[in-house]
């Protein structure tokens, strides 16, 4: 069983190789058991807000760190394929056999390795705002320049990127509001409106948690430009692509390609940005659900 810890707000397990993963729950626990995997500078704390959707849908909504982010312990060199051996640890703990995956953003890759890893147990999958591998030809340039940034930071000065992030999450600790107003500044009108409903407060606490391990956050960004070890076409699950009309933070040619390349994907082009899950989170969740 998961060892509970007094924070309310995560739980923890400990994996068979001593690490710990935590993760969060929100919605229905007897509901349909939905795997979030959380965006970049992220962590599980990225779909609170879809709880009261959650809930509606019947959906038990599973959000674990990846190692190295949140609480969870890091794991040096993982690969995007690796993720789905701690989600499979996790599940069996938590008697999940059946249950549907989504990722967000960086979060795309992942939902995308547990759905090629574990297709006789993966119902259906929902890629947000997802990218295609970033070592393919030209896909590198297709992230953000921030992005771009981080990236040779945490591969050519792993030091200097630590203490970005770590300036950050003393940032958002510090100043919360004017850390989630400078944020929803730089995002563009749609997202900067997502996060205004969200609330500025409640995105820098989740930004705080995310970046609590500076050098975890490193290698997120290592990882994202590893080999996935598998490629879109391997995917045999029903799959469903989310995006965004206004997103400004991916290449807008992405989710059509990515619907393209896995078999049988439907894509679902909507108004929104980068953070469209927030306006259409029963939605993604009725969809997996089916």
């Amino acid at each position: 069983m998961p060892e509970y810890v007094a924070d309310e707000d995560y739980q923890v397990v400990r994996l068979r190789d001593g690490r710990r993963l935590s993760y969060a729950q929100y919605g229905d626990p007897d509901g349909f058991a939905i795997l979030n995997a959380h965006g970049g500078l992220a962590c599980r704390l990225d779909v609170a807000a879809a709880a009261p959707a959650a809930e509606l849908c019947r959906v038990r909504l599973i959000s674990p760190d990846r190692p190295g982010v949140g609480r969870s312990d890091p794991q040096p060199g993982r690969t995007i394929l690796d993720w789905a051996h701690d989600v499979t640890e996790l599940l069996d703990r938590l008697d999940v056999d059946r249950f549907a995956v989504m990722g967000w953003s960086l979060g795309g890759q992942y939902a995308a390795a547990v759905s090629c890893a574990l297709p006789q147990r993966v119902a259906r999958t929902a890629i947000i705002a997802g990218a295609l591998p970033l070592t393919e030809p030209g896909a590198f340039d297709g992230l953000p320049t921030i992005d771009r940034t981080y990236i040779r930071m945490s591969r050519h000065a792993p030091w200097g990127a630590r203490m970005c992030f770590r300036a950050m999450g003393l940032a958002a600790a510090c100043a919360p509001r004017l850390y989630g107003w400078l944020a929803a500044r730089d995002l563009g009108p749609a997202d900067g409106a997502v996060l205004r409903a969200y609330g500025f407060t409640t995105f820098a606490h989740m930004s705080q948690e995310a970046l609590r391990q500076p050098h975890g956050v490193v290698e997120e960004y290592r990882a994202m430009v590893r080999p996935w070890g598998f490629a879109p076409e391997d995917i045999r699950v029903p799959v469903d692509i989310w995006a965004g009309t206004d997103d400004q933070l991916i290449d807008p040619s992405w989710p059509g390609e990515l619907a393209r390349r896995i078999p049988g994907a439907t894509l679902h082009l909507q108004a929104g940005g980068h953070f469209l899950a927030h306006l259409y989170y029963r939605d993604i969740f009725e969809s997996l659900r089916s």
